[in-house]
């Protein structure tokens, strides 16, 4: 095999006692290895969406009546590369994940139900012991992904029927992992190299699985490492057991978010509460009023009520929400999905939109889940009452002017921006931006639109205003959401000085 030239120059300036040119060589040869590793990373990436076609229309074969056993067969090869594309990238990848305080508990249950999804897993008993009350200092996709590996790399060391245990516990004041198997256990000859990438004692392994998880033990701190049968004291011992030590904590258990859900409906509320039951604190109201009971005795981090209650409607207990606790949130449900519920939720700073019945439940969670996971929004800031500017972000010169017009009848002076090329000033009175704003058209126009008002509200005005268009505006944290056309000057006036919460001049 021929060698490389960065390796080759470096062999040579070795030999030569070249020391400048030896330094030169091996950054070269560094930055070629990272500019592979790289490609690999892309190039891994880039197969997920054909793996996700197949596994799309394999599932939809199992709809039609096809032969159950083939299919089951075809998606946990499927998923088995999907598997072997994470590690790949995982171990491509230099960047450390972010990390939080979290329960271990749900990561690891999370990958336990992962695992027993999975054909191959049928043939395994599975045991979990894993309490909620032991938290570090981590990334819960990380770890879910350790776990997942470890089970995984248990169940492929047995070839017929197996028992895995994973246990959680602690020792001292370090949380401790233990994942067991009673599998054949690891040759002797390849304990000592167990860690390292392509090393495995298992045919049909990349040998990558325990290198992913040894580099996920260390982005925690943590110590990945084989613990003698003898120390889950079962009978008879396991044959082979990992143990994943992480740093001692002397911190107290992260205190619960907490999630009041607002439906009239028993079905619904009991939904949410095993949804979200293990992640957070779940408090159910059937009515807006005693949800508004819930709120006066303490906040919430967040509300998901349904539009049409008993009595005072979501919409109204989104804006008694907010008088009482200027930062709260609401997400508001609906099977009755339109435009003028939409512009009402725009106005009360509802901060998303859940169509029932629901599509996918799994939706749902994350929904729940990014929204508690990002910190509420700052207050408002107080903007100069003197300042008339307000940012017009329009290349349509018809539309410029007319909202120009519209804006000087309300005593406030537009700004019109053409270009992403934004000078900065103080922060204005308002922006309005339109969806069809050609040099960053759409959610790119309203992710400029919000940079650009610097906490002032901002408007959307749209050509075609559409459900997507209102519903994006929404989730962006518009003030408002209106048709670019209207009536008269006059008219678009009023909803903008409406908007932005000026007296009349």
């Amino acid at each position: 095999m021929e060698t490389p030239a960065p390796l080759a120059q470096l062999l040579q300036a070795v030999e030569a006692g070249d020391l400048t040119a030896a330094r030169t060589a091996a950054a070269a040869l560094q930055r070629a290895g990272a500019h592979t590793s790289q490609l690999a990373a892309e190039v891994l990436h880039e197969l997920r969406q054909p793996l996700l076609g197949v596994k799309a229309y394999a599932q939809l074969l199992a709809e039609d009546g096809a032969a159950p056993g083939p299919l089951r067969l075809l998606l946990s090869q499927v998923e088995r590369m999907e598997q072997i594309v994470s590690d790949f990238i995982r171990l491509s990848s230099e960047r450390p994940a972010s990390q939080q305080r979290l329960s271990l508990a749900a990561p690891i249950w999370a990958a336990a139900k992962h695992f027993s999804i999975n054909p191959d897993s049928s043939r395994i008993s599975l045991e979990v012991e894993a309490p909620e009350d032991i938290t570090i200092q981590g990334n819960a996709r990380l770890i879910e992904q350790l776990t997942l590996n470890l089970l995984n790399n248990a169940r492929d060391a047995m070839s017929g029927r197996g028992r895995v245990k994973v246990v959680l516990t602690t020792e001292g004041a370090s949380p401790a992992l233990y994942v067991a198997d009673w599998g054949p256990g690891i040759p002797e000859e390849l304990r000592a190299r167990i860690f390292e990438p392509y090393v495995t004692a298992n045919k049909r392994g990349t040998g990558l699985g325990l290198s992913v998880c040894q580099r996920i033990a260390r982005e925690h701190h943590a110590r990945l490492e084989l613990a003698p049968p003898s120390v889950l004291r079962d009978v008879p011992p396991p044959a082979t057991v990992f143990r994943v030590l992480f740093p001692a904590t002397d911190a107290p258990p992260a205190q619960k978010q907490r999630l009041l859900v607002v439906d009239d409906e028993i079905i619904i509320r009991m939904v949410f509460r095993d949804l979200m039951g293990k992640e957070c604190e779940v408090i159910e109201a059937a009515s807006a009023e005693e949800a508004l009971d819930l709120l006066h005795q303490a906040p919430v981090d967040l509300i998901v009520t349904d539009k049409n209650l008993p009595g005072m409607s979501g919409l109204e207990l989104a804006q008694q929400a907010r008088r009482l606790h200027a930062g709260s949130r609401v997400i508001l449900m609906t099977g009755y999905p339109s435009l003028v519920t939409t512009q009402q939720a725009l106005e009360l700073g509802v901060v998303d939109y859940l169509l029932k019945p629901f599509d996918d439940i799994r939706e749902v969670r994350g929904l729940l889940r990014s929204t508690l996971a990002r910190k509420p929004p700052p207050a408002p800031l107080e903007t100069d009452p003197a300042m008339r500017r307000v940012d017009v972000l329009e290349d349509n010169p018809a539309a410029a002017a007319q909202i120009t017009h519209a804006l000087t009848l309300v005593g406030l002076e537009a700004r019109i921006l053409t270009t992403t090329e934004l000078a900065a000033l103080a922060p204005p009175a308002g922006v309005v931006v339109s969806w069809d704003f050609s040099p960053a058209y759409g959610r790119k126009a309203l992710e400029l639109g919000k940079a650009l008002a610097q906490g002032a509200p901002f408007v959307v005005l749209a050509e075609h205003l559409t459900m997507e268009t209102a519903l994006e505006s929404l989730r962006a944290g518009a003030a408002a959401c209106l048709p670019k056309l209207m009536s008269d000057a006059t008219a678009l006036s009023r909803e903008l000085n409406r908007a932005f919460k000026r007296e009349a001049p």
